[in-house]
């Protein structure tokens, strides 16, 4: 039998999609409303719900010293979907888990489409939700529809948010000169040799690397429309180019550093800079570049990147984009478990809500689909207490925020700046007193040891479990 009262979910990404798979495994029916392929984004090239439009990593899978590892141990305890279908179709990247993005969309709109509580409708929400409409989940992400969009923030009275986010290009790894380049994962990093060989590495000497900055900052780039001039970029992912501009050694010291790496051509020699290029799919025959998000035209990507030893004769699969993403000043407009305050039925997930990064906004995904089922149930809706990585998240995003002056409020990465302190060990094994690094790995580590007991003890508790069906 058909509900007539769904839990509606507007937007198949990676918060839609999450937040669909963890209602339904409750028993309750959902609707999926994605206006892909019919309205198409600035970003995305696919149908596949949980499409990855930028880098196809999830970043580091350390659980031990890694905000954004214990994320992902949160996440798979609770059962999630994304970080199956990501287990599944991971790529070699280092310490890091990286995903063939293209089998990862397939393989986690296979799994919806064949659930037997979940219903796919391929629409356009042009306006607010429908009155009777009675639980909603808003997880349009970073790239709501104009549409939309404009109808929530008139209706919030909130001045509208926004930041830009750049992507990188991907090239055929047939087309990079090996002669060049070499494989290696910074500091060997990685289990197996596959995974110490992870990435492609470009090396570049001074000469090199001060023209490739006068190429970069000569480039022509995308020209800003009057409306988005003032709009800021978010840190962790600035245009190549943008970085350069704030001084010709930034990227020295960031994407590009030498450090950890032996050129296998010549191991006397140590790289004043290095490109590093990673795997983005399965057979192998695609690479990214890696912190290589980019605003320049076409032509002079071209240009600019082949100027990068190892990669004169590069062939591109997909040049580098830049897109404006739409986000909710949430601490002033969400209440702890995501609802609007003005209008509880409707609750809000992923990137909208201010979290940055493929798995953050799958994870607030989650809560969304576990709280209105909770709700749908009639069962007590608890949030994850801000000892765990799921819980400062969104402990940041809606009341953790200091108030501030408006605009203040901005796209967040998991960290553990954002969890509550605790006295950590001062000592090691041996009686010595720590410092410096071995002191700051072992408070991460009892951190993440105090998170994960506590997200246990959430997942078990009577106040919160949700039946499994």
């Amino acid at each position: 039998m058909i509900d007539m009262n769904p839990i509606h979910i507007i937007g198949g990404g990676m918060a839609g999609s999450e937040a669909a798979w963890q209602a339904a495994s409750t028993g309750v029916h959902v609707v999926i409303h994605e206006m892909r392929p019919g309205h198409k984004t600035e970003a995305h090239q696919t149908a596949d719900l949980a499409e990855l439009v930028c880098s196809n990593s999830f970043r580091s899978d350390n659980v031990e010293t890694h905000a954004i590892g214990l994320l992902h141990e949160e996440m798979r305890r609770a059962g999630s979907l994304i970080m199956t279908m990501g287990d599944i179709h991971q790529v070699p990247a280092g310490g890091a888990l990286a995903v063939d993005r293209e089998a990862f969309a397939k393989a986690v709109t296979r799994q919806l489409e064949a659930h037997p509580n979940i219903e796919i409708v391929r629409e356009e929400i042009t306006g607010l939700p429908p009155k009777h409409w009675d639980n909603v989940i808003i997880a349009t992400g970073p790239l709501t529809s104009p549409a939309l969009a404009e109808a929530l923030h008139g209706m919030s009275d909130e001045s509208e948010l926004a930041f830009f986010d750049a992507i990188a290009p991907i090239l055929y790894a047939d087309s990079i000169n090996m002669d060049v380049a070499w494989k290696q994962s910074r500091y060997d990093k990685g289990e197996t040799e596959e995974d110490k060989a992870a990435y492609i590495n470009c090396p570049m000497d001074r000469v090199r690397y001060e023209a490739f900055i006068d190429a970069l900052l000569a480039a022509e780039k995308t020209a800003f429309k009057k409306w988005e001039k003032d709009t800021p970029y978010f840190d962790a992912c600035l245009p190549v180019e943008v970085m350069a501009e704030r001084g010709r050694e930034t990227l020295r010291h960031g994407p590009m550093k030498p450090r950890g790496l032996t050129n296998a051509h010549d191991p006397e020699t140590k790289p004043y800079a290095v490109v590093q290029l990673r795997q983005d799919n399965a057979l192998g025959t695609l690479f990214n570049m890696v912190g290589f998000q980019t605003k320049m035209k076409y032509g002079a990507q071209t240009d600019v990147f082949r100027m990068i030893p190892g990669l004169e004769n590069a062939r591109f699969a997909r040049l580098g984009g830049i897109h404006r993403n739409t986000f909710l000043h949430s601490p002033k407009l969400l209440d702890p478990v995501m609802r609007l305050k003005t209008r509880p039925a409707w609750r809000f997930a992923g990137q909208i809500t201010g979290v940055e990064g493929y798995v953050e906004s799958a994870s607030m995904g989650l809560l969304a689909g576990r709280f209105a089922a909770a709700e749908k149930l009639g069962l007590p809706v608890t949030p994850p207490p801000p000892t765990t990585a799921m819980g400062a998240l969104l402990t940041h995003i809606t009341t953790g925020h200091a108030p501030g002056r408006k605009g203040t409020f901005q796209p967040m990465n998991v960290n553990f700046g954002l969890f509550p302190d605790m006295a950590a060990p001062v000592r090691n094994a041996e009686g010595k007193r720590l410092r410096g690094k071995e002191k700051s790995t072992a408070r991460k580590k009892a951190l993440s040891a105090r998170a994960l007991a506590d997200f246990d003890a959430w997942l078990t508790g009577d106040a919160h479990k949700l039946p499994e069906r």
